[in-house]
């Protein structure tokens, strides 16, 4: 069992990925009026220019390679009704997310766009599998400026990370086609990341935008935690230095250099009080509908940074939260998987050349689906998809039987959760078991072909369908009283009257009586693992996705975990277990579903 040795290995200020996709929640912004000679136009009357130029921030976050529209839930976004009832609206896709940020740039003359980080990574099968690529693609046409780094910018290593910067065929897989992948137009900034060599920032970290006699600094950091929440080889000979002393040494670099209007971009980010995309966060106080760790980086960073950029935990907020001096300041997030994107108005002030920061306003906007598709970005995805298709077509393991998904506990939900326990051992040989949410098994595994590969065989197509979420599998620490709280959670709070039973892990067993009503219908006597009942003092190693790590599902205790993990995506984690448990003459049978006990 894991001890509380744990601990000792906690880096200062690591936080888990959350990707709840009804995690979303926005604020009001700062709208006070425009300065009282203020024009969006770009000069006055007799060929005189005007003091004040707006200047159109588009920006969204966390991207994950995201280019074909997001299934099920994590293609949603909630949205606060003005009679406080809540809809969600379908949203996402990058031929909308194309259609919708050119219209939004339309008649405005001085518009930039940016990016907070993960553009890529845990990318779904069409990008992922060709190195994210697609993406990069997609991001050039989309007229993307910058974008900080994200951890997930460092899943497959720094080298990786300036391929996709620079171009250049990948360095095993080689070209996709006859065309050399020449990189991103756009610069990634990451001035918090060093080389532990040269001590350097190992791409800029900073880029000024500039539009006639307008100019506006750009930077680039990603949290200070990545490399607990990033593989060991995917950060080595890296350093990450704090986000506040690192932006607020840029701020004064850029201000030597006469450019006084900075933004900056943070894979960091913050949870706001409330699931729809359009709460106001600010109807309280400056800021007080969000908590979490961009509230204390955005209280510390310099006065003379005018906005920020937010992600990584993939919420919705555009809240104001004061600034050293006290003064708000704009501080944003665009939810995740191009669901969402801001439109800020920064005012510039000629005669200053900075912000005028009473008058920034700052909104997040749908991806709609109800919008025309871009042409561009379809022929993309169209040229990709059929790339993808000899892959889609290969085997990854063999089943004797339909492994069905139905059922309180489920074949196909121990089975995914063996294989989350089997892949937590790898990363941590003390990981103890494995949670699975219901909801992210999409589709059973069936035994008679779909195409022609034969019966039995589990193709890795089939395998992403029951498994497309591209969530992450990671690890944390609970208490083994924290563990009971999870699974009387399923059956209590916001699961009381809709159960939501957790598929678990081979060594875990316990009853569940139906019989009994809320959170007494786990029996707290009846928990085990490996026969033994379960300790609430002792500190156990949990795998599970990253929806459920954030506290999805109303699962707000696993959302308290400590020591986080970040690994690699769910369906991979599959493949893997297939291929190792099975072979065409010694297929895998559907496992029993017995490790829970139904009183009914």
């Amino acid at each position: 069992m894991s001890a509380t040795s744990h601990q000792q290995h906690r880096r200062r200020r690591t936080y888990a990925l959350v990707a709840t996709a009804a995690g979303l929640a926005t604020a009001g912004a700062l709208a006070a009026a425009l300065p009282a000679t203020a024009s969006p136009a770009p000069s006055g009357k007799g060929g005189h220019t005007s003091r004040y130029q707006d200047v159109q921030l588009l920006s969204f976050n966390d991207l994950h390679g995201n280019l074909e529209p997001p299934s099920g839930s994590s293609g949603r976004v909630t949205e606060l009704q003005a009679d406080g009832t809540t809809k969600t609206i379908d949203a996402g896709g990058v031929e909308y997310l194309a259609t919708h940020l050119r219209q939004a740039r339309e008649g405005n003359a001085y518009s930039v766009t940016a990016a907070g980080g993960d553009m890529v990574g845990a990318s779904p099968l069409i990008s992922g599998l060709f190195h994210d690529e697609p993406t990069v693609e997609a991001l050039n046409k989309l007229k993307l400026d910058v974008t900080s780094v994200g951890n997930h910018e460092f899943d497959e290593g720094s080298k990786e990370l300036a391929r996709l910067q620079n171009g250049g065929c990948h360095p095993t897989d080689g070209c996709y086609s006859d065309k050399k992948f020449k990189g991103a137009d756009f610069p990634y900034l990451a001035a918090n990341v060093l080389s532990e060599k040269s001590g350097k920032p190992i791409l800029k970290p900073y880029w000024v935008w500039k539009k006639k006699d307008v100019k506006i600094g750009f930077i680039g950091v990603t949290l200070e935690g990545t490399p607990g929440v990033v593989s060991a080889e995917g950060v080595k000979g890296l350093k990450f230095k704090d986000e506040v002393e690192t932006i607020n040494k840029y701020a004064k670099e850029l201000q030597r250099q006469g450019v006084k209007s900075i933004v900056a971009l943070i894979h960091e980010g913050g949870f706001p009080a409330s699931t729809s995309y359009n709460y106001d966060c600010d109807s309280g106080s400056a800021g007080s509908g969000v908590s979490g760790p961009i509230v204390d980086i955005a209280k510390n960073i310099t006065p003379a940074v005018d906005a920020l950029v937010t992600g990584h935990t993939h919420n919705a907020y555009a809240c104001t939260i004061p600034d050293p001096s006290g003064k708000p300041r704009t501080v944003t997030s665009a939810s995740s998987f191009g669901r969402l994107y801001t439109d800020t108005t920064l005012t510039y002030d000629r005669r200053t050349g900075d912000i005028a920061r009473t008058s920034v306003k700052s909104a997040n906007h749908v991806v709609t689906r109800d919008v025309a598709k871009a042409p561009d970005m379809t022929a993309l995805i169209s040229k990709w998809n059929t790339l993808a298709a000899p892959i889609g077509n290969r085997p990854i393991g063999y089943i004797s039987a339909d492994i069905v998904k139905d059922g309180t506990e489920s074949p196909l939900g121990d089975l995914i959760a063996d294989a989350q326990l089997a892949y937590g051992k790898e990363l941590d040989p003390e990981t103890d078991l494995a949670l699975m949410n219901p909801g992210g098994i999409r589709a059973p595994l069936t035994y008679a072909a779909q195409g022609a590969e034969g019966d039995g065989v589990v193709t890795y197509a089939e395998g992403f369908t029951v498994q497309p979420f591209s969530n992450t599998v990671n690890l944390q620490d609970l208490t083994g009283a924290q563990l009971v709280q999870v699974l009387k959670e399923q059956v209590s709070g916001t699961n009381a009257a809709s159960p939501k039973i957790l598929q678990i892990s081979a060594g875990l067993t316990y009853t569940l009586d139906l019989t009994k009503s809320g959170a007494d219908r786990v029996v707290t006597d009846s928990i085990k693992l490996n026969g033994a009942p379960i300790d609430p003092a002792a500190t156990y190693r949990v795998a599970m996705n990253n929806f459920l790590a954030g506290g999805g599902d109303g699962f707000t205790t696993l959302g308290q975990g400590t020591n986080p993990l970040v690994g690699t995506d769910d369906l991979t984690v599959l493949q893997k277990y297939l291929t190792a448990n099975s072979t065409p003459t010694n297929p895998i049978a559907p496992p029993a579903a017995d490790r829970i006990t139904v009183v009914q």
